[in-house]
């Protein structure tokens, strides 16, 4: 399945991505496709394709999913910062450019590559609420870890993955504040802690929607604890030290029903 964009496309001009036979109508009438907004990079192309995947397959309403590519905002003059040491990856400030490519209307999410959606997307969309200027699960999570993934170096901060999978109210006032120019300048404790906002104004979703490999546990005999979304935060199966992880074999199970989809349409 390759990406939905060329270089130099306009991430904001994406075509919907729908699941056909799925996307229902409400009153006679096609509601707009759900913005999601995948963080890209290229040393994880696998994990974008298979979550991109994973949240179309199971997802009953229409999706219009975008990657954000740091090479295509730096053509579009969205992202023109340097990369400084302590970035794992290269979103880890360019997500905050979800309302703006979103043009701070309606709700969007912005999530992780490293994600396996395991519930239906619509689920999480109808818990938005309006008074909230975003949404998220409110970890309260200190990795023990000093490095994650292919080596890179594992940062302890306030609201740690928080931004991680976000629900934005990208019409809510307050989000005006991350223009492109804020997004390029502002801190990494600004942006992260979301601290454009008041504590009130930022809403809260179950911690299944962003389910923590090695931190978040399933009881067993408990339904209820079983995640909606596997974030695999310190590496997933398409890192070679990782590949026999918690809940790997779930991912690699995605990964195979991905490349036979690719297949049938190529």
């Amino acid at each position: 399945m390759s990406s939905l964009h060329s270089n130099g496309v306009d991430v904001r001009k994406s075509d919907p991505t729908k699941i056909n036979g799925n996307a229902h109508s409400i009153n006679g009438t096609n509601p707009k496709p759900f913005k999601i907004f995948i963080g890209y990079d290229p040393r994880e192309d696998v994990a974008y394709e298979v979550c991109r995947y994973s949240l179309l397959k199971r997802s009953s309403i229409p999706l219009e999913v975008t990657p954000i590519k740091q090479s295509e905002l730096r053509k579009q003059c969205l992202y023109w910062r340097e990369r400084g040491k302590l970035e794992s990856t290269e979103f880890s400030f360019s997500r905050f450019l979800t309302p703006h490519l979103a043009n701070y209307e309606g709700w969007a999410m912005f999530v992780d590559c490293d994600f396996l959606y395991l519930g239906d997307i619509k689920e999480l969309r109808d818990m938005v609420d309006d008074k909230y200027a975003l949404m998220c699960v409110q970890h309260d999570y200190t990795p023990k870890e000093t490095t994650k993934m292919d080596g890179a170096v594992q940062t302890v901060y306030p609201r740690k993955n928080w931004s991680s999978m976000v629900l934005y109210n990208c019409g809510h006032p307050k989000n005006k504040a991350l223009s492109p120019e804020v997004v390029n300048s502002e801190s990494g404790a600004f942006l992260h802690r979301f601290m454009w906002l008041e504590d009130e104004e930022i809403g809260e979703v179950p911690f299944l929607w962003n389910f923590l490999v090695g931190h978040n546990k399933v009881v067993e005999g408990d339904p209820a604890t079983f995640p909606k979304a596997i974030h695999y935060t310190l590496g997933g199966p398409w890192f070679e030290a990782w590949k026999d992880c918690e809940f790997g074999d779930l991912w690699l199970k995605e990964l195979e029903e991905c490349k036979k989809a690719k297949e049938k349409v190529g």
